[in-house]
C-alpha cells in the first residue's frame, strides 16, 4: 500500500524528502512531480526496480530510461560527450529537455538502451526533485508516469495514488504539475534530432532535425 505525503511544490519540507530519499535505498517505487510531468523513479543500482517501472508501464527493452541528474557535472559520469554538447547543456538545463548519449561504463547495462548503448539524462527545474537528488547524492531512475492505455501522463496525485496504491511505495504530491512530456533530443550523432517534441523549446538548438 503506497504511502501518500503532501510535499510544497517550491518549498519541500526536508522531513519529507528525507522520509522519500530512505524509502528509495530501501528499493521503493516511486510517483514524484518533475517539471514537465509526473514520474515513476527508483534507486539507480537496484535491478528490481527496472522490472518493477518496465511491468507499470509495460514496455519493453527498448524503452529509454531516464537518469534524473543534479548538474552537468553528475551527467558527465554516465553519458558521454564533447564540447560542443557541453555547450548545448548548458544553455538548456535546467529544464523539460531529456538528451540521449552513448553510455559511459558507470552506467549499469541492463538500464542502457538494448541496441544502441544510450541512456536518456535530465536535469529537471523542480524543487522537488532538485531536492531529493541532493538527498539521494546519486541520479534517480526515472520514467514518465504514462500507464498502458493512457494517452496522457497521469496529472492528479489522488488518481495516482488510486491506480498505483498497490505498485508503488510512496506517491509524492506536488500538485498538478502538467501533461507536456519533457523534449527528447538525440545527441548521438553529428546534428541535435528531436526525437519527441514536449515542453522544451527548439530555440537552444538551432537547426534540427526530427
Amino acid at each position: 500500500m503506497a504511502q501518500f505525503f503532501s510535499i510544497h511544490p517550491d518549498n519541500p519540507q526536508l522531513r519529507l524528502i528525507r522520509q522519500a530519499a530512505a524509502i528509495i535505498r530501501a528499493g521503493g517505487v516511486i510517483a514524484y512531480p518533475t517539471d514537465s510531468c509526473y514520474a515513476l523513479g527508483g534507486q539507480l543500482g537496484d535491478k528490481n526496480v527496472m522490472t518493477r517501472i518496465r511491468a507499470i508501464r509495460q514496455v519493453g527493452e527498448n524503452h529509454h530510461f531516464t537518469l534524473m541528474c543534479r548538474d552537468l557535472a553528475e551527467i558527465s559520469r554516465y553519458a558521454k560527450f564533447d564540447n560542443r554538447e557541453h555547450r548545448l547543456l548548458k544553455a538548456s538545463t535546467p529544464g523539460s529537455y531529456t538528451f540521449i548519449f552513448q553510455a559511459t561504463r558507470e552506467v549499469p547495462r541492463r538500464l542502457l538502451h538494448a541496441k544502441r548503448n544510450t541512456i536518456g539524462v535530465r536535469i529537471p527545474d523542480h524543487p522537488v526533485v532538485q531536492a531529493l537528488l541532493a538527498e539521494l547524492n546519486e541520479p534517480l531512475l526515472s520514467s514518465t508516469l504514462i500507464l498502458p492505455g493512457d494517452e496522457l501522463p497521469l496529472n492528479d496525485a489522488e488518481e495516482i495514488r488510486a491506480r498505483l496504491q498497490h505498485h508503488v511505495e510512496l506517491v509524492l504530491d506536488g500538485g498538478a504539475c502538467g501533461l507536456e512530456m519533457s523534449t527528447v533530443v538525440d545527441l548521438t550523432g553529428d546534428t541535435p534530432e528531436v526525437i519527441r517534441q514536449g515542453k522544451g523549446s527548439l530555440e537552444p538548438f538551432g537547426k534540427m532535425h526530427g
